[in-house]
C-alpha cells in the first residue's frame, strides 16, 4: 500500500465540522465592513520578495527568519505573502488607486510564516484586514478602531477584549527616541537576553516588545516614547483619544506598544485578550504614512489593521459565542422506491427555486425508510420529506418533523414552502 501523504506541518485542513464556524465569522465581517462602505481587494498569494523587504524591514523577524522565499524558473525571488498591507499598497500603486484619492479597502485570505506552530498560530494562517489611504486626520484612525470594536460587539465578545493604543510620533521623533532607548539599554546590557541584544543593534524598539520577564521588568523604567513626540503627533494622538472617548470606546495608553513592523508611525493599537493564554493579541494595526512612497508611489497617508482569523475563531469557540456543528441541511428529501426518485428530485429543486433559502439535501443511493431517516438525522436536518408512490400520484409529500414534537402531515406540493417555513421557524 502506498504511503499516506499528510499536510505540511503548520498548514491545517479546515474540515466540514469547523468550516461552518469560519463561515459565520466571515459573514459577520462582511456585514460590518459593508456598513462602513469599505470595498474588497484581492491580491496574489505570491509577490516579489523585494516588496516585503522594503516594507516590513530587512531586520525584522519576519524577513530574517519567517518568510517562505524561493526562486522561480526565471531566477526571480518570490515570497508567499506574510502579511496583507504591503500587497494592498503595491496593488494600489500599480493600478492608480492611491495618489490624490481616498480609499477604504478590506481583504481576507491566507498568509504564510515559518513559525513554530502552536494553538492559534500556524504557518499558513488567515487574516482579515482593512487599509485606508489618502486621509491624514485622526478621525480615520478612530474609524478603523471603531470598525474593529463593532466586530467584537457583533460577536458578543466586547467584554473579553481590551484596546491598547500608543503613538510612535514622526520618523524623526522615533529616531530621537531610539537614541535615548539604546543609551538606556546599553547601561543594562548584562540583563538583556540574546534576542534583545540582537535587536539592540538592528531594531531597538522591538526590545520593548520582549516576552522575557526579566527584559520586561527592565524596560518598565526605560524612557517613554510619549515624552519624545513632536507637537503634531501629540495633537493627532490627543484628537484620537477624544474621538474614542466620544464614541464610548474604552482604551489603555500603553507607551511600550510599538508593533513588530518597521512601517508604522504615529498611531499604533492592539486589541488583546486574557482568554487565550499566551496568544493574547487578537487584532492590531496603526498608521503608516510613509509606506506608499517607500514602495514607489506618490506620498499618501495610510491607516489599517489586521486580525488573525484562526485566533478569532478560537476565541469565539472558547467563549462559546459561535454555533457548533452547524447542520448540513434543513430539509432531507427521501425517495421510497426507484419509481419516485425523479419526483423526489423535482421536489428538491422546486424548493431551491422557491427563494426560501432552505438548505435541501436529496437522498441518493436508495435504501429503506429507516436508513434514509438515519441519514437525515446524521446531517442535522430538522424536517424529512417522505415521498412514496402515493405522494407522487397525489402531487404531495409527507412532512415529518425530526426535532421537537411536531406531527407528520401530508402537504400539497403547492403549499409546501409555506408549510416548511412554519415548521422551521418554530
Amino acid at each position: 500500500m502506498a504511503k499516506t501523504i499528510q499536510a505540511i506541518r503548520g498548514m491545517n485542513d479546515c474540515l466540514p465540522t469547523e468550516s461552518g464556524k469560519w463561515q459565520q465569522v466571515e459573514a459577520g465581517i462582511r456585514q460590518v465592513v459593508a456598513s462602513y462602505g469599505y470595498q474588497e481587494i484581492r491580491t496574489p498569494i505570491v509577490e516579489s520578495t523585494d516588496l516585503f523587504k522594503r516594507s516590513i524591514g530587512e531586520v525584522t523577524d519576519i524577513v530574517e527568519k519567517e518568510m517562505y522565499t524561493f526562486a522561480d524558473r526565471n531566477g526571480d525571488s518570490l515570497t508567499l505573502r506574510p502579511e496583507g498591507t504591503a500587497s494592498a499598497v503595491r496593488a494600489g500603486n500599480e493600478h492608480g488607486l492611491i495618489y490624490n484619492q481616498q480609499q477604504r479597502l478590506w481583504y481576507m485570505g491566507p498568509m504564510f510564516r515559518h513559525e513554530r506552530p502552536q494553538k492559534g498560530r500556524y504557518r499558513q494562517f488567515h487574516q482579515f484586514g482593512v487599509e485606508t489611504y489618502g486621509l491624514e486626520s485622526a478621525d480615520i484612525d478612530a474609524e478603523v478602531i471603531l470598525l474593529s470594536a463593532r466586530l467584537w460587539k457583533l460577536f458578543g465578545i466586547s467584554d473579553h477584549v481590551t484596546l491598547q493604543i500608543n503613538s510612535l510620533g514622526s520618523n524623526q521623533a522615533r529616531q530621537n527616541y531610539k537614541d535615548a532607548l539604546v543609551a538606556y539599554l546599553k547601561q543594562h546590557e548584562s540583563q538583556l537576553d540574546e534576542d534583545s541584544l540582537r535587536r539592540l543593534e538592528s531594531n531597538p524598539l522591538r526590545v520593548l516588545d520582549s516576552k522575557n520577564p526579566q527584559v520586561q521588568a527592565l524596560v518598565t523604567d526605560a524612557p517613554s516614547l510619549l515624552d519624545y513626540l513632536d507637537d503634531d503627533s501629540k495633537a493627532h494622538f490627543a484628537l484620537l483619544c477624544e474621538l474614542l472617548d466620544n464614541a464610548g470606546v474604552a482604551y489603555e495608553i500603553n507607551p511600550r506598544l510599538v508593533r513588530g513592523l518597521d512601517y508604522y508611525n504615529r498611531t499604533v493599537f492592539e486589541w488583546v485578550t486574557e482568554s487565550l493564554g499566551a496568544q493574547g493579541t487578537v487584532c492590531a494595526g496603526g498608521r503608516y504614512d510613509g509606506l506608499v512612497e517607500q514602495l514607489g508611489g506618490k506620498p499618501a497617508p495610510g491607516v489599517g489593521f489586521a486580525l488573525g482569523m484562526e485566533r478569532l475563531v478560537l476565541l469565539l469557540d472558547t467563549l462559546e459565542k459561535i454555533e457548533q456543528n452547524q447542520p448540513a441541511a434543513d430539509i432531507y428529501v427521501t425517495a421510497l422506491g426507484d419509481d419516485t426518485r425523479g419526483y423526489a428530485s423535482q421536489v428538491a429543486e422546486s424548493l431551491r427555486d422557491s427563494d426560501s433559502q432552505f438548505r435541501v439535501m436529496l437522498h441518493c443511493g436508495g435504501g429503506n425508510l429507516k436508513k434514509q431517516l438515519k441519514r437525515a438525522d446524521k446531517v442535522g436536518a430538522s424536517v424529512a420529506l417522505l415521498i412514496g408512490s402515493e405522494e407522487m400520484a397525489a402531487h404531495q409529500v409527507t412532512l415529518k418533523p425530526l426535532r421537537g414534537n411536531g406531527e407528520q402531515v401530508n402537504v400539497a406540493l403547492s403549499e409546501l414552502p409555506a408549510a416548511l417555513h412554519n415548521v422551521l421557524s418554530v
